[in-house]
């Protein structure tokens, strides 16, 4: 056969099977490639190294999980505590109001003047979290932040918010209560 003739796989095959030796080759080949003992030694060493610090960070990955977990537990536990402790005042304040409303000597005017205090302490905590009324008067209807309670003859555009029954109140521009509202409708058309 001609190394023509010669098929591909017959290259492979004889590149695969390995060459014959020397003796000599052959007793010097089982020294150089067995590891010394002193390299065992420093790789068993490395290993072990390698296992300790595996071990040392599964545990610090295992107490940042459970310190996550009791911080997560704590912020819904412990979450409106500066609120509270904000409306602890107004309830201060609406408790002095009322023990000075059944005094012998209480007028309607300082009942309302102790209201009005009262109702100004509250909006301010209000205001410092984030929590503003909605107010749409004069404007139109949008279901998603409005309740229509009614609806009314009247002269503004229609369905135009024209009174607010219940304000509404967002809470960092989320809706927390839709306000209850009368919205307008065109007169009707007189039968002359």
């Amino acid at each position: 056969m001609s190394p023509e003739d010669a098929k591909p796989e017959d290259a492979t095959a004889e590149a695969a099977v390995p060459q014959a030796d020397t003796p000599e080759q052959e007793q010097a080949a089982p020294a150089d490639e067995q590891p010394t003992q002193a390299a065992l030694d420093a790789a068993e060493a490395k290993a072990k190294e390698h296992w300790e610090a595996y071990l040392r960070a599964s545990a610090e990955l295992e107490n940042v999980r459970r310190r996550a977990e009791r911080d997560v537990a704590n912020a819904h536990k412990f979450g409106l505590e500066k609120f509270a402790s904000e409306l602890l005042g107004v309830r201060d304040s609406l408790e002095l109001g009322l023990q000075s409303a059944q005094a012998e000597n209480a007028s309607v005017e300082t009942v309302r003047e102790g209201m009005q205090l009262t109702l100004k302490q509250l909006a301010s905590v209000m205001d410092k979290f984030g929590i503003a009324p909605v107010d749409p008067t004069g404007l139109p209807f949008d279901p998603e932040k409005h309740e229509a309670v009614a609806m009314v003859e009247s002269e503004a555009d229609p369905n135009t918010v024209v009174a607010v029954m219940q304000r509404g109140y967002v809470l960092n521009e989320r809706l927390l209560r839709a306000a209850m509202v009368t919205v307008a409708k065109p007169p009707a058309a007189s039968a002359n």
